[in-house]
């Protein structure tokens, strides 16, 4: 039988438990949920952030289309023999009105992607960059990608509509992934 103390510090434990997730989510929407979004403007090209949905694809062909940059640069972190249609039929389809680029960074990650935007953006002489991924991931792609890139990054999120499950998935990896980050301090 539980005494009347023990009931009172159980309670208190579950309503600390309670306020610090409270305190971790809310100190993850502007990170996550209302990131920093830059106004779109014309870019030198178009980056395209591998990873889950697939939207994101469409709306950097649809960007290229509407003239805001000549390049289009799609990261496949899935390989050249994907199943994805998304990736797969652009990178094997002519574009009319840009050059679309396919590339599997190494490492299949953030950081694989911003070496190989720095080594393009080194060799072509790009200053600003247009980035379409996610909304949680907005953040911490800028995060890496400004070490890895001297010039201008113009911050775009994708539309996928994203369930209540997958974002909180998004706040545990994307914190997991900012910490990685931070140590790792590389480009």
């Amino acid at each position: 039988m539980s005494t009347p103390a023990k009931q009172r510090r159980r309670l208190s434990a579950a309503v600390a438990v309670i306020l610090i997730v409270a305190a971790l989510i809310g100190a993850g929407v502007p990170i996550y949920v209302r990131p920093q979004i830059d106004p779109l403007r014309r870019a030198d090209a178009i980056l395209v952030l591998g990873g889950e949905g697939v939207d994101r694809y469409q709306y950097g062909l649809t960007l290229a289309r509407e003239g805001y940059a000549p390049y289009v640069l799609f990261s496949n972190p899935y390989g050249e023999n994907t199943d994805i249609d998304e990736v797969r039929e652009p990178c094997h389809t002519p574009q009319r009105g840009f050059t679309l680029e396919c590339f599997a960074p190494d490492p299949s990650t953030t950081v694989g992607e911003g070496r190989e935007l720095r080594r393009l953006a080194s060799e072509r002489g790009w200053r600003t960059v247009i980035v379409v991924t996610m909304r949680p991931h907005l953040s911490r792609a800028r995060y890496i990608l400004e070490r890895c890139f001297a010039g201008q990054l113009v911050m775009e999120p994708s539309n996928e509509n994203l369930t209540p499950w997958y974002w909180a998935w998004s706040y545990l990896y994307q914190t997991a992934g900012y910490a990685r980050a931070f140590i790792d301090r590389g480009c």
